[in-house]
């Protein structure tokens, strides 16, 4: 086997904790004997519990002397809520590490590599480099660019439209959509929609129907604050809290008062998307999830905030009358870079980057 193939087995560690390790990185790691058994392998399961290196060297014990290491992201050189896992590095034998990246927190940043090499342990980087990056692009996007990676998601009818009419409530997604739909709001750490898909949909923004271990934050913009302070979404609390992004001269407003009653928390910014979205990097959250609609969609669109797009398209033409997705803006889904499309019982799903793994 190839550095290529045991990263391939690291990286797919590391995929076992997606949806629970934010604002950590996900991260895998695999101890390679002299002659290419594999002796330990692990994954970083939890923020706050034991890195995937520190799993894959105590598994290995004393057969790590004189091993490989291979982990998806540098080893860690500081020391947060666990130890640094370069010391555990040495102090294992390890003559050898694997990785395909450099960690982007400045905490890190290339200190762990000089940390192994100052030691005498060998270091390779880049092996499997577009995978590993395509995996942590919510972590990378938090630690580079301070603000979570923004996917904006749309059910969109065959002729572009998300509604029949401003709204209308105007179901479109097959079962199948839905479970995939709700499986992906099982593993970012927020959703967020504009006020208008509350008042028109009145939405409980929680994932059904799939396993999701941590709070979920619900973020709902409304410059004027016209969320009501019965909305579904404000009586699931025990699935995670929700926002409310207003600005100051809706903070002023009656029904305020009635909505932090209710356990909303209010953030109070310009009308832009860029102060919450700071604000919500600066909370840990790395990964976020716009569902609708359209104006919200098109103001993210607008002020270049949005990292992958992802559309449910239904084979239902609504006609010349219907809500345009973007509100008609100019958008094409071959636009979009490293695209796929998967069917999903009837309808089928368009994703892709914007502007490309960064």
């Amino acid at each position: 086997m190839t550095d290529a193939d045991y990263m391939a087995r690291a990286l797919f560690h590391a995929s076992r904790g997606r949806g629970r390790t934010s604002p950590n990185p996900v991260v895998g790691a695999v101890v390679v004997s002299p002659d290419g058994i594999v002796v330990g392998e692990g994954f970083h399961a939890r923020a706050g519990e034991a890195h995937a290196e520190v799993h894959a060297l105590t598994k290995a014990g004393e057969k790590a002397r004189g091993a490989t290491l291979y982990c998806s992201l540098e080893p860690c050189s500081h020391t947060g809520r666990t130890g640094p896992c370069v010391d555990r590095i040495v102090d294992a034998g390890i003559v050898r590490v694997v990785a395909p990246v450099e960690d982007p927190d400045p905490r890190v940043r290339g200190r762990g590599f000089a940390f192994l090499r100052a030691r005498g342990i060998a270091v390779e980087v880049g092996v499997e480099h577009a995978a590993a990056a395509l995996l942590n692009q919510p972590f990378f996007t938090l630690m580079r660019e301070g603000r979570p990676f923004v996917t904006l998601k749309a059910a969109i009818s065959a002729d572009g439209a998300m509604a029949e009419a401003p709204g209308v409530r105007t179901a479109l997604s097959s079962d199948a959509a839905n479970r995939h739909a709700h499986r992906i709001r099982a593993e970012v750490d927020a959703i967020g929609v504009g006020v208008g898909t509350v008042l028109a949909d009145d939405p409980q923004l929680t994932a059904r129907g799939a396993y999701r271990e941590r709070p979920l934050l619900r973020v709902i913009y409304d410059r004027q604050l016209r969320t009501p302070p019965d909305a579904r979404v404000l009586s699931t609390l025990d699935a995670g809290p929700v926002m409310i992004v207003t600005t100051a001269e809706g903070a002023t407003r009656a029904g305020a008062q009635a909505l932090e009653a209710r356990g909303a928390d209010l953030l109070i910014t310009d009308g832009t998307l860029r102060p919450s979205l700071q604000a919500l990097g600066a909370r840990g959250v790395s990964s976020f999830l716009l569902e609708g609609g359209p104006a919200i969609h098109e103001a993210a669109w607008a002020e270049g905030v949005v990292d992958y797009v992802r559309l449910y398209i239904a084979p239902r033409q609504i006609g010349p009358g219907g809500l345009k997705f973007l509100n008609g803006r100019e958008f094409s889904p071959r636009d979009l870079i490293d695209s796929r499309t998967v069917p999903l019982g009837p309808d089928v799903l368009v994703e892709g980057y914007v502007h490309g793994p960064r």
